[in-house]
């Protein structure tokens, strides 16, 4: 007989009905063999009945696992400790990673706040309390305080002893902290160090020093970069005074880098592209704010193209090409915000002059712009049986395209100068001001040219 297995569907539908008639042991068998991920996928699909059902069925330690791994917003999750005892929701949060819980319980209300604490260890509710004035994303707001700390003067053998003893707490111990007198970070080691070395050797001839580590209030795009460069699992995390506060895992920085990417996305599309609201009313408002700034932004090309409307009406082929020069700089202008937001947010390159990407761009659009307009004007003067005209619109394509990659890098250097992200620059306000400039310069060549066009 074939075993087949179930799907995720399947499971999810076995669950809810064991919830459903109060199957207590064939539940927790169902449920405890899945995946913490699973169950986490599985617990926000419930509903209150069947959670209140479940947390009578799972320990404390069973829900805090599982909590560890919802991916939902904490906006969200704290409601959830709502529907708890408090007592029962209070060891929840004891069993939870303390950076996990910091990120939930930042959206609780004060008072259900301390009702929750009141039921954690009080040295856990301290630390909790204190990690929740962290400012947000910085290493404190991101850090675990479950770490395994030995000291120089130790052996690997007594090392390796405390790591039995503190694995089961630790979120990782594949490094091993080096403290010394009022847990000064030392040095680092790690587990493959402890496992290769004799049990008599001193912990103080094996430590990597000196160690890289974070300051607490270091931003947190930083600190991915940190690891992402050095390739490093985990990093710790230490005040001003070089006490060691806490670690960074890398599975911390995988959500740093979504939560950037995310507002990068947002920013560039100027709409929230994580909360974006089911009812289309509201969606429509939060989309609203850019989407009048850039409709009344807008009106300066059509007062540009109303100030010439003689010289269009004198020869009406010139409005045929309008669209696609604005397209052609909009789509320009676009392209090189992207790579000098990317740059400006990227500090591997801080060292390299903006003002050379300046340079590079408005020497790249001009050579992108020389290509496009050739073909443009060929194109052109063979369409409309002027070459000279061709000639014009090539050059306006040209000079369009230029002078839309200069505007696409100076606009977030100049936010950036006064220190608004660059990232929140829409590429649409980028396209709508390169539609204005290509404009101008588009019937100025022309107005230009007009004697000899005719």
């Amino acid at each position: 007989m074939v075993e087949t297995n179930m799907t995720t569907h399947d499971r999810e539908t076995e669950i809810k009905a064991l919830l459903t008639k109060q199957k207590a042991t064939a539940f927790r068998e169902a449920y405890l063999d899945l995946h913490v991920y699973e169950q986490a996928q599985i617990f926000v699909d419930l509903d209150k009945t069947q959670r209140a059902r479940l947390y009578r069925y799972l320990t404390p330690e069973e829900v805090g696992d599982m909590f560890n791994a919802i991916e939902e917003e904490p906006q969200d999750v704290v409601g959830y400790f709502k529907e708890m005892p408090l007592k029962y929701a209070g060891e929840v949060i004891y069993e939870m990673y303390t950076d996990n819980a910091v990120d939930i319980l930042a959206y609780a209300d004060p008072q259900d706040l301390n009702e929750y604490l009141h039921h954690v260890p009080q040295e856990a509710a301290n630390e909790i309390r204190e990690m929740l004035h962290y400012e947000d994303k910085t290493a404190g707001a991101i850090m675990s305080t479950e770490y395994v700390a030995i000291t120089a003067n130790q052996t690997v053998r007594s090392a390796l002893q405390v790591v039995k003893k503190e694995a089961l707490d630790a979120e990782t111990i594949y490094y091993i902290y080096v403290i010394e007198d009022e847990n000064k970070l030392q040095g680092v080691l790690t587990l493959r160090d402890l496992l290769t070395n004799d049990d008599d050797v001193l912990i103080s001839d094996l430590m990597n020093t000196p160690v890289m580590s974070v300051r607490v209030n270091e931003d947190q795009a930083e600190v991915a970069q940190t690891i992402r460069d050095y390739n490093f699992l985990a990093l710790p995390v230490t005040d001003f005074d070089d006490t060691l506060i806490g670690i960074i895992n890398v599975d911390d920085i995988i959500d740093v880098i979504d939560e950037e990417s995310a507002e990068d996305y947002s920013g560039f599309a100027g709409v929230d592209v994580e909360n974006t609201p089911a009812n289309p009313f509201r969606a429509a408002w939060s989309r609203l704010p850019w989407s009048l700034g850039l409709l009344i932004l807008g009106l300066a090309t059509a007062v540009v193209i109303e100030h010439y409307q003689a010289l269009i009406q004198d020869d009406s082929t010139l409005i045929i090409f309008i669209a696609m020069i604005m397209g052609a700089a909009g789509n320009a202008g676009t392209q090189s915000l992207a790579v000098a937001a990317r740059r400006l947010t990227n500090k591997e390159d801080e060292s390299e002059s903006f003002g050379k990407l300046i340079l590079a761009e408005v020497w790249a659009g001009l050579l992108v712009g020389l290509a496009s307009g050739l073909v443009f004007a060929l194109i052109a003067g063979w369409w409309q049986h002027n070459y000279l005209l061709g000639l014009v619109l090539g050059l306006a394509l040209m000079l369009s395209i230029a002078t839309a990659n200069l505007l696409g890098c100076l606009v977030p250097w100049g936010l950036d100068r006064i220190g608004i992200d660059s990232s929140v620059v829409p590429g649409a306000l980028i396209a709508t001001v390169s539609d204005v400039s290509s404009v101008i310069l588009y019937f100025g060549l022309v107005q230009v040219f007009l004697k000899w066009m005719v």
